[in-house]
């Protein structure tokens, strides 16, 4: 097997190589197609499966075998040809033409898509502004008080009638011209008073109420409301109140840090409080750098960059996200029913993304090979280890996602 010619088309980025199979290969294809098909014919004085391959041809054409033996060969030898020529594939739709085939082997035309030539001009001197990353006592506070909050709970409140940000258990219904009307009714209905869950003035008029007490709520629904029938028409909720609860917040103290830390005083808690976030806040402030320094390395690439360069790295981040997703236990179909997202739209997503790693990934290319820079074996795992980390994977399922295919 071998490339005979390859030559650019008039699409800068797709070239048609011309693979020529020779005789022997393709008669152990031929042979073999031969080896996989005979049990299924008979012939007249042949035992089904035993019908020389040489009566067989005679009876229904020298080429009866070709086409299995095209399919079972093409692959090996489009490969073969795809690394002699030099080119570096990008996995997209290949266009095959038979040109010859016979005794004396197969002769065949590809069309492949390849990864394209840019330029890039005025790298140098690329500047971008870094954020600031120090950290406030007013962040180290509003973190504490977060902490707080997630080790609050509610508890029943005794002694005293319902305010607002309790949460009371209740009981309604409700009547629009004295006529019960559907989904206005509920029984041990919990609500935070002034969370705006209910229409307008609804939960204003719960507080000041006792447990155990009834009570009539009078509302209009606004006039945009979602049940038509109802908008614009006044109603009255009659309503009973069996409990109120309120949120007890912990204090700040040594004992807090205690019980949710690993720390015994709250001042070492504050401390490693403020390291985190200085540690986080200058991870976003590197990554911001180094965004802006790519989006304007990506804007000085010159060049048609193949649509289906950008769809791989979609691609790539898709399984990116469904794997870990899966180490979650949670699949991707679900994720997308769960958000209401089609498949197309959950792709969207990583476009923007995905073009800009690809264009950045030209330009070093580009780059290294105009300034003489190379990469060693090392520096290549040691990328693929950071890679890994960032995504949450293995090393050799980075290093598969990284190669693609030959094969299409």
């Amino acid at each position: 097997m071998s490339l005979k010619n390859a030559v650019k088309t008039e699409n800068a980025n797709r070239v048609e190589l011309e693979i020529v199979v020779d005789a022997e290969t393709f008669e152990k294809a031929v042979n073999a197609a031969y080896r996989k098909n005979v049990g299924k014919i008979a012939l007249p004085g042949f035992r089904k499966g035993k019908a020389p391959r040489a009566l067989i041809e005679k009876m229904y054409g020298a080429e009866f075998f070709y086409e299995d033996a095209m399919n079972a060969v093409y692959p090996d030898a489009l490969d073969a040809a795809i690394k002699e020529s030099g080119y570096e594939f990008v996995e997209d739709k290949i266009d095959l033409d038979v040109v010859s085939v016979g005794k004396e082997g197969m002769t065949f035309k590809a069309v492949i898509t390849v990864k394209p030539e840019i330029e890039i001009d005025g790298y140098f001197g690329l500047k971008a502004e870094k954020a600031d990353a120090s950290v406030s006592d007013a962040d180290v506070d509003a973190e504490l008080k977060a902490l707080q909050d997630r080790q609050s709970r509610l508890v029943t409140v005794e002694g005293r009638a319902a305010q607002m940000d309790d949460t009371v258990m209740f009981d309604f219904e409700g009547f629009v011209d004295d006529v019960a009307f559907e989904g206005g009714k509920g029984e041990n209905y919990s609500l935070k008073l002034g969370s705006g869950q209910f229409i307008p003035g609804f939960e204003e008029q719960i507080v000041g109420k006792s447990v155990d007490e009834e009570f009539d709520v009078n509302v209009t629904f606004p006039e945009d409301y979602q049940a038509t029938e109802l908008a614009g028409k006044p109603a009255v909720f009659k309503c009973k109140l069996h409990e109120i609860k309120n949120r007890e917040v912990p204090e700040l103290n040594d004992d807090l840090a205690k019980d949710c830390s690993e720390f015994d005083t709250l001042d070492e808690l504050k401390a490693d409080t403020r390291k985190k976030l200085e540690e986080k806040k200058a991870a976003e402030a590197d990554n911001a750098y180094e965004t802006a320094l790519a989006e304007q390395l990506a804007d000085l690439v010159k060049g048609e960059i193949p649509e289906a360069m950008f769809e791989n790295a979609v691609n790539d981040q898709v399984n990116g996200f469904d794997q870990r997703l899966r180490m979650q236990g949670l699949e991707l179909a679900k994720y997308l029913e769960f958000t209401g997202m089609t498949m197309e739209d959950f792709r969207k997503n990583f476009r923007p993304q995905a073009e800009l790693q690809t264009k950045v990934r030209l330009a070093l290319e580009t780059i290294a090979k105009k300034e003489n820079v190379e990469v060693t074996d090392e520096d290549l795992e040691a990328e693929y280890e950071n890679m890994a980390k960032m995504y949450n994977m293995e090393v050799e399922k980075i290093k598969a996602l990284s190669q693609p295919p030959l094969k299409s």
